[in-house]
């Protein structure tokens, strides 16, 4: 099949039921490109060969021929597609100023969530989405050079460990796939993206505000301002491709830097962090 995820096409090869079945669960409302269209990527998910095969499956991710990963447990198959599609983008798209970061649009504005892992971040995202914000990206936030709109990607939330019962709680309606035990990542599962999302995956944003999440058990949320020099360091320690991009990556993280407020949030309670967020939108909206 070739996928249409955002600015990309995945043309994904698997001989594999479980990867078919998440693949229509989580995707089934994403366009297909025609069978003779230009794919950007061409990856295929399969188990190892020979004795292994029977004994102890493993999973095989490839683009073009080349195995980038080591081999995983044959039953984490989906969980190494959904890891290889993004190295495919982080690795090769430096069309793109590329941040490891969730990002979400209410009302035309984009709130960027650049973090590390354990941060809270796609548990945030995934609770904002389920509150209305529209989905652009749970792990990349694709930036413009030219225009410094951040392109949509609308991909399934991928949520670890905890999170998973948090989003079950928090949402019992959305759907969300079954646990992956024991990957390299901890327990992992993926949410479907919104409606909303779907509706508006060829809509860019412009980015309005940087916020930096923080998840800390019984804490009261704050949120605080950040100077431009510690937010701009801050999106430069979370970049993938900064470096590589030279001046341009510097104009173009400048040109976001003289839109947006960057700022610190700590919080514990996810609708007390929403209601926030959700207020200081409206706020904006009301000027």
């Amino acid at each position: 099949m070739r996928l249409q995820t955002g600015p990309f096409v995945f043309r994904i090869n698997s001989p594999l039921p479980k990867v078919a079945e998440s693949l229509h669960l989580l995707y089934d409302a994403f366009p297909l490109a025609e069978p003779d269209a230009f794919a950007d990527f061409h990856v295929r998910i399969r188990i190892s060969s020979g004795l292994r095969r029977v004994l102890r499956p493993q999973s095989i991710f490839d683009l073009d021929g080349i195995e980038p990963f080591k081999p995983l447990p044959g039953k984490q198959a989906f969980a190494l597609l959904e890891w290889g599609m993004n190295w495919c983008i982080y690795s090769h798209a430096h069309q793109f100023l590329i941040i490891h970061g969730a990002v979400l649009e209410k009302h035309g504005r984009a709130i960027l969530l650049p973090a590390p892992s354990g941060s809270g971040k796609s548990t945030l995202c995934a609770a904002l989405m389920c509150r209305g914000w529209r989905l652009l990206s749970d792990e990349l936030i694709l930036i413009d050079p030219e225009t410094a709109e951040i392109h949509s990607l609308c991909r399934p939330v991928s949520l670890k460990n905890r999170s998973i019962d948090v989003m079950r709680a928090f949402a019992p309606d959305a759907l969300i796939t079954a646990p992956i035990p024991d990957t390299s990542k901890g327990t992992v599962a993926h949410m479907r993206p919104s409606a909303t999302s779907f509706a508006g995956i060829q809509d860019h944003a412009l980015p309005w505000r940087v916020v930096f999440p923080r998840y800390r058990e019984h804490s009261a949320t704050q949120i605080s301002p950040l100077s431009r020099a510690d937010t701009f360091m801050r999106l430069v320690d979370n970049a993938f491709n900064y470096t590589l991009l030279g001046t341009l990556g510097f104009r173009t993280l400048a040109r976001v830097i003289d839109r947006v407020q960057g700022l610190d949030a700590e919080y514990s309670a996810l609708d007390d962090i929403i209601a926030r967020l959700d207020a200081l939108v409206a706020a904006e909206v009301a000027r």
